[in-house]
């Protein structure tokens, strides 16, 4: 859990924004509910190297960035940074780490890095992505510093959960409906690889930055809680409203995508209207989430068996995560009313 700059900031980062940044992680309660990464994404660096070593922007970063990691350590948060593959970042901003491996993860560690997020662009005339990351990976723990690896190469392969304790499923998000349930779709078939320590990464959150609907973003949180994904935010925690800052810091949403057992929940019932149900086993015996997904324009009742969707049991207690209310249990069966690209994300149990 944790910040990204990219999706809000893109190029536009600086050490004042990272250092405001981390406040705001403090001050808003984020950091109390469990968001502790704060994640330079690329264009922090000089397009060329001295004596082997990427060269910190010195306008961007004046201090260098042992000190901007020192200030988010001061916070009791984990400082994230960026590469990539290749011979250039995505953005062309700086080289990637190709050929370079040891001599930057030496670096990273020794500005207290915490978090790596290694892209894949620019790999011209590299054909051996598994062994590139691998190299990466090698020269991390060589390092003997403990970073969280994130392979970020858009699209699942066998070897990942081997190598990264993240790995990207999809293409890049955009803050738009579509491409949240796009994202949704394609992550699905990959559930199986999650568990602790390994997770499927379906991208960073746009919540906040203005693209849908509250709705939809309370879907796109449910969802990814669902999925048992890294809850990577992307907006300015700065200037959050009331209604963005509610969504991110539901902390009962929150629990079901940090529960211990690591299971990501996988779809179980499809009206075959934009309707879907998906359950997620929870740390203990009788204990499981439930999200109802509405993806159509148009309002929806759902009166569903729970044996249909994949409940062994009939629950004596059904909570509403976002009401934050128990609900009255209807034995076999359970009724709802989801509004239009909206969720009801429910734990449920017997005890």
């Amino acid at each position: 859990m944790g910040w990204d700059s990219w999706n809000k900031f893109e190029r536009g980062i600086s050490e004042d924004l990272v250092h405001q940044i981390a406040d705001a992680m403090v001050s808003t309660g984020m950091k109390d509910a469990g968001y502790e990464y704060v994640n330079l994404d690329d264009c922090w660096a000089q397009l060329k190297r001295r004596d082997g070593h990427l060269q910190i922007n010195p306008v961007l970063f004046p201090h260098g960035l042992k000190p901007l990691g020192d200030y988010i350590h001061s916070k009791g948060l984990k400082f994230g940074i960026y590469s990539c593959r290749g011979n250039f970042t995505c953005q062309k901003c700086s080289p990637g780490s190709h050929g370079f491996e040891i001599i930057d993860a030496e670096d990273f560690a020794s500005w207290g890095v915490d978090y790596l997020k290694y892209d894949n662009c620019n790999p011209a005339f590299l054909t051996d992505q598994k062994g590139d990351y691998e190299q990466m990976k090698e020269a991390l723990l060589a390092s003997r510093r403990p970073i969280v690896f994130n392979i970020c190469a858009w699209g699942f392969k066998d070897w990942m959960p081997y190598t990264g304790n993240l790995w990207r499923t999809t293409g890049d998000i955009r803050d738009k409906w579509p491409a949240v349930l796009d994202i949704i779709d394609t992550n699905e078939q990959w559930a199986k690889y999650a568990q602790p320590g390994g997770w499927n990464d379906p991208d960073m959150l746009e919540i906040g930055n203005g693209g849908m609907t509250d709705n939809e973003y309370r879907s796109h949180f449910s969802m990814w809680a669902m999925m048992a994904a890294p809850l990577i935010t992307g907006n300015d925690l700065r200037e959050m409203s009331k209604s963005t800052m509610e969504i991110l810091l539901n902390k009962e949403v929150i629990a079901v995508d940090q529960d211990p057992l690591g299971v990501q929940g996988t779809e179980v019932w499809d009206n075959a209207a934009g309707l879907k149900a998906y359950s997620k086993k929870l740390t203990g015996s009788n204990n499981w989430a439930v999200a109802f997904l509405n993806r159509s324009n148009l309002s929806a009742s759902v009166t569903v068996k729970w044996t249909d969707i994949g409940i062994p049991f009939i629950p004596t207690k059904v909570r509403d995560l976002w009401t934050h209310e128990y609900q009255k249990t209807t034995g076999n069966f359970y009724k709802a009313f989801v509004e239009p690209h909206g969720t009801s994300m429910l734990k449920i149990g017997t005890n």
